[in-house]
């Protein structure tokens, strides 16, 4: 008994030092190869490809402030605990992250708070007046769901929180969560980028004066050198032409531009067919376009003075070569029971009401695209409808559609100011989801093929493309999602941030529209597509939860306790066994 007790201890001794060494040698590992394990079914704590790349590059350390602490709905505190858990992803692939949590309210008096409240405003954090349903009653609070985020000497706001018109608060903060890895490494893109692409807008062509485009071009330029280019039939606008070694008959060609914006475009490209020409010789070079065209001519300002007016077609003289790249915009118009309202003299004395203008449709974006995804509600006015057509080698994709309550009026129609004190007949509205926005991606043909003369098609000096490499545009049909309302100001009209509405001072996403739009278009890194991501939100029943609390309360606390005293019985019961018998 004595000689079998010896070889128990010498056992045990063994095991002992064998876990040890397995033990040491995994630090050693360790410390040499990284390695996570993520178990999730969608993959939540796995970084993209295009994060973790970037994180591996940085030069120097990235701050983030996040005002997310404090006392607040449990939906609020998922968002500050995933928030967590995401930098600390990112500090797993890179010692350059950093970061704190603030509570913003937390100051020693009313001033003090005030004063740090007034400070996160003017640098470009949102606040949000929180009210929340609980069991005792409307809570409501002032918070910041938002960082600040310093990268040597900039500094930069980032919204947490994606705010979406008309979805319920639960959705709202699942869908803030999918967009957690996008928005830290969108702003750490913006900080560190030191060399950006060029875009242009296409100016001469009765397109959107800078004033109306001001709110883009200023967020755009966070990404990319923004100018305005006129065509004006040179070959050389959207290309540089380097002569070839030292012959000066030869040229090499190539885009100044990643991606130009041609920006609700009036009839004059009627009149320039050369114009036309270099866009698609542009494209053809693998350049990068976001349309944004008016089929019809309609505005508010004709009915500023009549209470009526004609809508016609506005032959922007583009129909060709869009078909040719595989879209039809269709000279109508699309009205929808979900649009925006507008304000409305009601009596004598200039009091006005909000009522819905049908003619100007808000689209709420239903696509998984990364484009629009978690995109909030845009805004657009007097919008057409598009058709994608069959071009072998071009894939098409809808981005955006009106509501299921739409309707299409073919051209000529007349508007009438009328329409607004007639309560719209839903049985009427039966042409659901027109298709508005498209995304085009593949090898386009050259609209000009076959059609110049040889001589012309053969000359180095214009170097004449008939099929592009691998490329996309996009194209809607409206121009206005890209304008911006402008404001009285002193010193003239202020434009206003894309997407606001100053009549119901409400924010559509027509900004995040574009932005996404270019990104897509012009990045080569696959950063847009951690949008796709899908993290379900598995939340409790919270009636169950109520009806059966003390139940799991007790489960959770005393079966553990009676496992424990049972796997304690059995072990000694079969001690007891073992050594009798020895």
């Amino acid at each position: 008994m004595t000689e079998n007790r010896k070889n128990i201890r010498k056992n045990s001794f063994v095991q002992l030092a064998i876990g040890m060494a397995i033990i040491v040698l995994l630090n050693i590992i360790g410390s040499f190869a990284f390695y996570r394990l993520d178990l999730t079914a969608e993959k939540r704590y796995t970084l993209s490809p295009s994060t973790r790349k970037m994180l591996n590059e940085l030069n120097d350390v990235v701050y983030f402030k996040v005002y997310l602490e404090g006392e607040f709905p449990a939906g609020f505190k998922r968002l500050r605990n995933e928030t967590r858990e995401m930098l600390n992803q990112f500090r797993a692939y890179s010692d350059k992250i950093e970061y704190e949590f603030i509570d913003p309210s937390s100051g020693n008096n009313k001033k003090e708070t005030e004063a740090l409240y007034n400070q996160l405003a003017q640098i470009g954090l949102n606040a949000t007046d929180l009210r929340v349903k609980e069991k005792d009653g409307m809570t409501s609070k002032m918070i910041f769901p938002g960082a600040v985020v310093t990268y040597r000497d900039k500094e930069m706001p980032l919204d947490l929180l994606i705010t979406q018109v008309g979805r319920p608060p639960a959705e709202v903060l699942n869908n803030s969560v999918q967009s957690l890895e996008f928005g830290l490494t969108n702003v750490i893109r913006k900080l560190t980028v030191q060399q950006k692409p060029k875009i242009a807008f296409i100016d001469g062509q009765g397109e959107l004066s800078a004033n109306y485009t001001a709110s883009i071009e200023s967020a755009l330029s966070e990404y990319y050198t923004v100018e305005h280019v006129r065509i004006n039939s040179q070959l050389s606008a959207l290309t540089e032409h380097t002569p070839r070694g030292n012959d000066s008959t030869s040229f090499i060609i190539k885009n100044k531009y990643t991606a130009i914006i041609i920006a609700k475009p009036d009839s004059a490209f009627a009149k320039n067919e050369q114009d036309k020409f270099i866009i698609d010789q542009f494209i053809m070079r693998g350049g990068k376009v976001l349309w944004l065209i008016d089929a019809v001519n309609a505005s508010m300002d004709s009915l500023q003075t009549q209470e009526r007016s004609v809508v016609t077609t506005n032959d922007v003289n583009l129909d060709d070569m869009l078909f040719n790249y595989g879209v039809r915009l269709n000279s109508n118009l699309v009205v929808d029971m979900n649009s925006l309202p507008i304000p409305v003299v009601i009596d004598k004395k200039g009091n006005q009401k909000l009522i819905p203008w049908i003619f100007f449709p808000v689209l709420v974006p239903t696509s998984q695209h990364p484009i629009v995804r978690n995109l909030n509600a845009i805004k657009t006015e007097f919008v057409g409808n598009l058709d994608t057509l069959e071009t072998p080698g071009i894939k098409k994709t809808i981005l955006l559609s009106t509501s299921r309550y739409s309707r299409v009026l073919n051209t000529p129609v007349v508007v009438s100011l009328g329409f607004l004190y007639q309560q719209p007949d839903i049985t009427q509205f039966n042409q659901p989801y027109q298709p508005v926005a498209a995304l085009l991606e593949g090898e386009f043909v050259s609209l000009f093929l076959n059609r110049i003369p040889p001589e012309l098609a053969e000359a180095p000096e214009i170097g004449f493309v008939g099929k592009s490499p691998k490329t996309e545009m996009i194209v809607v049909a409206d121009g206005d999602i890209i304008k911006n309302q402008l404001q009285s100001g002193e010193k003239g009209p202020i434009p206003l941030p894309l997407g606001f509405d100053r009549y119901t001072n409400q924010q559509f996403g027509n900004k995040d529209f574009v932005l996404n739009a270019m990104n897509y278009l012009c990045d080569d890194s696959g950063l847009l597509s951690v949008r796709s991501r899908d993290v379900k939100l598995r939340t409790l029943d919270t009636a169950r939860v109520d009806n059966e609390k003390l139940k799991w309360q007790l489960v959770n606390t005393i079966v553990p306790i009676l496992l424990v005293l049972v796997f304690a019985v059995v072990q000694g019961y079969l001690r007891r066994r073992r050594y009798t018998k020895g």
